[in-house]
């Protein structure tokens, strides 16, 4: 299933990333599964970097990624306990991203769309870190079906038309002009920062 375009239309904007979070993805996994109607998929990325250096007056931590690569990263306010940011400490990342649709057949729902977000950050004194969540819902109207490409098309609250690409050409059969979508696409993003291994003697 091709949601790139729906992805698009739900995620207006990302997760509120935690500033010292790594951007090098050495681990990804995605799953699918499919059922009459119903769709989901999941993707969750793994990152760790190092802190090669941190300079209080800007705010500016540089991390290493495995690759060698370093990042210039400004910790905003809302990274709390940066005097607790040490060269040497790993920054683990995980991501996780998740899309579910599932068909209203000749639904009548109020076409919309709703957002949730909330941020847990590192209580004070404790090393920086913190989950932050975002969770769009939307419910939108089918006004196209071409079985012959596989394509669904929605329209949302905006009057905004989607086409969505489905793979498998079972579940285009189900669907009709009329029917109804509902979509949650959800996002976190969780960040820890592990203490540097003692010097050794």
């Amino acid at each position: 299933m091709r949601v790139s375009a729906l992805l698009a239309a739900l995620a207006a904007a990302a997760v509120p990333a935690l500033a010292i979070a790594a951007d090098y993805q050495p681990e990804t996994s995605t799953a699918v599964s499919t059922a009459p109607g119903k769709g989901r998929m999941v993707t969750v990325v793994t990152a760790t970097a190092t802190v090669e250096s941190v300079d209080p007056a800007t705010r500016t931590v540089v991390l290493k990624t495995p690759d060698g690569k370093t990042h210039p990263t400004v910790a905003g306010d809302e990274v709390r306990n940066f005097d607790q940011i040490k060269v040497g400490d790993q920054v683990k990342a995980k991501y996780m991203e998740s899309l579910t649709l599932e068909l209203k057949k000749g639904g009548k729902a109020l076409v919309g769309r709703s957002d949730n977000a909330s941020m847990d950050r590192a209580p004070q004194g404790g090393k920086p870190g913190g989950v932050a969540l975002r969770e769009v819902s939307m419910t939108a109207d089918v006004v196209g079906v071409d079985a012959q490409k596989k394509i669904v098309s929605i329209r949302n609250d905006r009057g905004e038309v989607i086409d969505l690409h489905l793979n498998d050409p079972e579940q285009v059969k189900l669907v009709k002009t009329g029917d109804q979508v509902e979509a949650t696409y959800t996002e976190a993003l969780a960040v820890a920062l592990d203490p540097a291994a003692p010097a050794k003697k």
